[in-house]
């Protein structure tokens, strides 16, 4: 008989008790197998009892459960596995675990009519909250393999974490980001999909409530995901030391955003690469923050240190401020693009140009890049 994943012999399906996943008659589970163990060498050898270690368990969440119960029951290092279908609920997560759906069909939306007894995470309008303590973070969280969508704020929202990953998850249709982190460090977004949401698709913030300098994300990875119809791509805030490479946006109204401000450290000092950004032509109307945004390939502004090159930026048209295809932006607080470097990048088809430096900036060097037009001329 094959085993399950986690190393569980089926003869009978597990379940539900309460708040963990109880396996019936005839399911021996890897904590139960590492007992039995122990008491074979007790028999054997006439030794005094050992302790057994601690192995990780899985649950398994049906249609009609609850996430939440299972999370709840969970010990840190344990995996939930949710099978498909629709969960109308929102999933806070205060420890290290692995949170894993069936795919695509997998789906976490809103209840229809909210209850008083939601969650912090539902209570802030978010699909699935990752949030630790300021005294301690959040180690280690897996999210994969599943779909948030339609919540008021964000599909993902994760605050004091390190080393957390999203992988392979759609987030779509919500209100503010599809998948969003602050005050974290040595995140990895890789394979997701968002789409449609109303800012953007992946944000990465030093954090949302207050000013100050950029943090260090001690080498935070943005890479294959795809980005259509958000606002935003992709905006890296008030960050530094990270990479956002090979992946790929159109039909946002901007791709990837750098946006720093006058706090020391500035953001930068990271690396945008083989991204293929084309025509993210989609309008979006200003706000407090930022002007209209339309045909916007890649925007630094107040950024240092930054390296751009390898990327292709084509047919990314508009007539806002932060229109056309890799451009430094003159910052809306003073703050000043320096030292970055944009290299070896294809941008072409971009209005009202495909390179432009903008500002009083200083330091930063356009080379290599096959380009038609560029303000100020002689950049191509």
């Amino acid at each position: 008989m094959r085993p399950f994943a986690d190393g569980a012999y089926p003869s009978a399906r597990p379940v539900w008790r309460g708040a963990r996943i109880a396996p019936s008659f005839g399911i021996v589970t890897n904590r139960q197998l590492t007992v039995l163990a122990c008491i074979s060498v007790v028999v054997a050898t006439g030794l005094g009892a050992a302790t057994p270690s601690a192995a990780a368990d899985r649950h398994t969440v049906h249609p009609g459960e609850s996430i939440q119960e299972a999370v709840d029951a969970a010990r840190p290092g344990d995996s939930i596995f949710v099978l498909a279908g629709t969960y109308y609920e929102s999933v806070h997560i205060t420890k290290s675990l692995t949170l894993r759906g069936s795919g695509p069909k997998t789906v976490i939306t809103p209840p229809a009519s909210p209850t008083r007894a939601e969650n912090p995470c539902a209570q802030a309008g978010n699909g699935i909250c990752v949030i630790g303590a300021p005294d301690r973070t959040v180690d280690r969280v897996n999210i994969r393999t599943l779909t948030v969508k339609g919540f008021r704020k964000s599909g993902i929202w994760a605050s004091r974490t390190d080393r957390m990953t999203v992988e392979q998850v759609t987030a779509e249709k919500n209100g503010t980001w599809g998948i969003a982190q602050e005050r974290s460090t040595r995140g990895v977004f890789r394979f997701n999909r968002a789409r449609d949401n109303a800012e953007s698709g992946i944000f990465l913030a030093n954090t949302i409530d207050r000013e100050g300098g950029a943090t260090d994300t001690r080498h935070a990875l943005v890479r294959h995901n795809t980005l259509t119809g958000n606002r935003i791509g992709v905006t890296v805030r008030r960050v530094r030391n990270l990479a956002v490479s090979d992946n790929v946006l159109t039909g946002n109204c901007g791709g990837i955003f750098v946006v720093g401000d006058e706090g020391v450290p500035g953001a930068g000092a990271m690396t945008i690469r083989g991204n293929r950004i084309h025509t993210n032509n989609k309008f979006c109307k200003g706000n407090s923050r930022l002007p209209d945004i339309q045909g916007a390939g890649i925007v630094l502004t107040g950024a240092e240190e930054t390296v751009v090159r390898d990327n292709s930026v084509r047919g990314n048209v508009g007539a806002s401020p932060l229109s056309g295809g890799i451009l430094l932006f003159k910052s809306f607080v003073g703050a000043r693009n320096t030292d970055n470097v944009i290299k070896d990048n294809e941008v072409q088809g971009n209005q009202p140009a495909d390179l432009a430096n903008q500002g009083t900036g200083s330091g930063n060097t356009f080379t290599g890049n096959r380009c038609v037009t560029s303000q100020p001329a002689g950049m191509c």
